[in-house]
């Protein structure tokens, strides 16, 4: 099993995992009600059994005696005095009652995880933190949601309309589709807004795209915006004027977007002979699997050109092969998306 196999494993585990938890929360009430039947049932018997001449020494014992009832193994002989023998009969009663009906919810919730609800995707998305919120599961939209998942990237998205296949395919993932109108700031919010660190736009209508971006900006400023723009001189000036990371839909391809979306300094892309590329930034941390590779190596392993390295300050354009990467350093590339989608895992990843 490769590395790429093992994070995605990894990360279906997590998934698995934060909806375990999610799941235990939805039994929490339940639970807080059959504790509560049980102490409340204690001290009232406890009291009653002392008016009966036949006091318990002490309220946790009574409350011992209340959790043996309710699964019909009383301590002791049975009492004389009706308003004792009533916790007898009534505890069974209540307390087999609130725990069925609440494991009854959490096996439906649990055995059927792919016809939840669209509250149960926002509870979902509410656990998610410095995430992406996509907007949009169209095409596109499905392309970078992939890619995404793929770079390790949490992704919550918002779609109106979903495509039931596609919705099946992101719960697969592990990702929550919220269907609701992604103009709507309670939409937003839903998604984790204030939580995530990037917005990716991907529907057709740029007007959209604008509106919700600003919006998002509004419930959270400074979050990275990434939209898909069809007009090339308004996605120039969106650029230039709001810091958008805003990029034209002809030729774009879902890996170079969720690059963008992900953090990555990334050009728009030009097309050679039908070719797609784009020149992407890379700085590389300490958790960077890339720490150590010469520039021959990144070159054939990610079929990518290297056109830059700056390396304590100096710049090296078209640095020789054997020159090798260290933390902190800055690589600049000329690549497809796909390469670029793959070569921003490694340099994401820990290395080792």
């Amino acid at each position: 099993m490769d590395k790429l196999q093992r994070s995605q494993r990894w990360r279906k585990i997590r998934a698995s995992w934060r909806d375990t938890l999610l799941l235990l929360r939805q039994f929490g009430w339940p639970l807080f009600f059959f504790i509560l039947a049980l102490v409340g049932g204690g001290l009232l018997y406890f009291f009653l059994s002392e008016f009966a001449g036949h006091p318990v020494s002490t309220h946790a014992e009574t409350i011992y005696l209340m959790l043996s009832l309710t699964f019909l193994q009383p301590l002791g002989d049975f009492p004389n005095e009706w308003y004792l023998q009533t916790f007898y009969f009534l505890m069974p009663i209540i307390g087999i009652s609130i725990l069925a009906q609440g494991l009854a919810d959490f096996g439906l919730l649990f055995f059927n995880r792919h016809a939840r609800s669209k509250e149960w995707e926002m509870a979902v998305a509410s656990t998610f933190n410095n995430h992406i919120v996509l907007i949009g599961l169209g095409h596109l939209g499905f392309r970078v949601m992939k890619h995404l998942h793929e770079l390790n990237q949490d992704v919550v998205v918002i779609e109106l309309n979903p495509n039931a296949d596609l919705i099946a395919e992101a719960q697969t993932l592990g990702v929550p589709v919220i269907q609701d109108d992604g103009v709507r700031p309670e939409a937003l919010a839903a998604a984790g807004i204030q939580k995530a660190r990037a917005i990716v736009l991907c529907t057709q209508n740029d007007s959209m795209n604008l509106q919700i971006a600003f919006k998002a900006r509004r419930l959270k400023p400074g979050i990275r915006v990434v939209a898909r723009i069809f007009d090339d001189d308004f996605a120039w000036t969106l650029r230039e004027q709001f810091g958008f990371q805003t990029m034209s839909a002809t030729g774009m391809a879902g890996p170079t977007f969720a690059a963008a979306a992900a953090g990555v300094d990334i050009t728009r892309p030009i097309t050679v002979e039908g070719e797609t590329f784009s020149l992407v930034r890379l700085d590389i941390g300490q958790s960077s699997q890339l720490i150590g590779r010469s520039m021959a190596e990144i070159e054939q392993k990610y079929d990518v050109s290297v056109v830059l390295l700056r390396h304590d300050g100096q710049s090296d354009f078209h640095p020789a092969g054997d020159r090798c990467l260290a933390v902190n350093d800055v690589l600049g590339v000329l690549a497809g998306p796909a390469q670029i989608s793959r070569l921003v895992e490694a340099n994401e990843r820990v290395k080792g």
